[in-house]
């Protein structure tokens, strides 16, 4: 059961009228039933697939290094891009958001780290629109004391949080999979508060015109998307970030800036 203090912080982040209902698991679910449906393709599909939620760390998340080859960085590396793109060791850093956090291992090490950074009054808060998903996250969080996570099931291309009100925002592993990302992404910028960091991993094109745009053309239906190398810089300077930054390994992508 997710601990009440954590609840409700994360409650008090919701914009006004957002309806909440906590499930038995300690869950929050902040669905809408008007909702879109959340795809219907292959990629959508395999994220509700419950049995995938219990090898998703060991088997599915490792295939992702295939896009950046053999020299890109292992998951442990990515974690410490984390670290330092969301400004964990910074004193100011506070609320962390997760979004499309599946079984929450991520979501677990980000709230780990602000523990060791002696942040006693953190907030990690994990969103996912897969019930499996979150069904294995709050299992794995029940077996701990940490008073400092949360998790919530929600449409990210909808996120349930006010306006700059979230310290640091990371989407790692997941826009290339969502419905919507260019939506989901304005909402990640959205929700971070002004001098709060912004983190995605994800896909990009690369090699000649031709060949990367065959390549995204032939995974489309399966729901996937390989995005330009400057879709997400782009938005991010539109939006007045400063210190924005894109690091590239094989077909995928980090970027990170600070909302100024």
């Amino acid at each position: 059961m997710a601990d009440a203090r954590a609840v409700d912080r994360t409650r008090s982040l919701f914009r006004p009228g957002v309806p909440s209902t906590l499930r038995h698991d300690g869950v929050l679910d902040v669905r809408r039933p008007e909702s879109e449906p959340d795809g219907s393709r292959a990629a959508q599909r395999l994220m509700r697939f419950g049995p995938l939620a219990t090898i998703y760390e060991r088997a599915w998340r490792p295939l992702f290094r295939l896009w950046m080859g053999v020299s890109g960085p292992t998951v442990d590396v990515e974690r410490t891009f984390a670290v330092r793109d969301l400004g964990l060791v910074d004193d100011s850093t506070r609320i962390v958001l997760d979004v499309a956090c599946g079984p929450g291992n991520f979501t677990r090490f980000l709230a780990e780290s602000l523990a060791d950074a002696d942040r006693r009054d953190a907030l990690v808060i994990g969103l996912d629109t897969s019930e499996p998903m979150l069904a294995r996250a709050a299992l794995d969080s029940a077996r701990t004391t940490r008073t400092d996570l949360a998790y919530v099931l929600g449409d990210a291309r909808e996120l349930p949080f006010e306006d700059d009100s979230i310290d640091a925002v990371c989407c790692y592993a997941a826009l290339y999979l969502v419905p919507d990302p260019m939506r989901v992404f304005a909402e990640l910028v959205r929700v971070l508060r002004p001098g709060g960091r912004l983190a995605v991993m994800t896909t990009v094109r690369r090699g000649p015109e031709v060949v990367a745009d065959a390549m995204a053309t032939a995974v489309r239906p399966s729901g996937l998307t390989v995005f330009g190398p400057d879709d997400f810089t782009d938005v991010l300077r539109r939006a007045g970030f400063d210190v924005v930054e894109q690091r590239i390994h094989g077909a995928a992508q980090f970027v990170t800036g600070r909302k100024r």
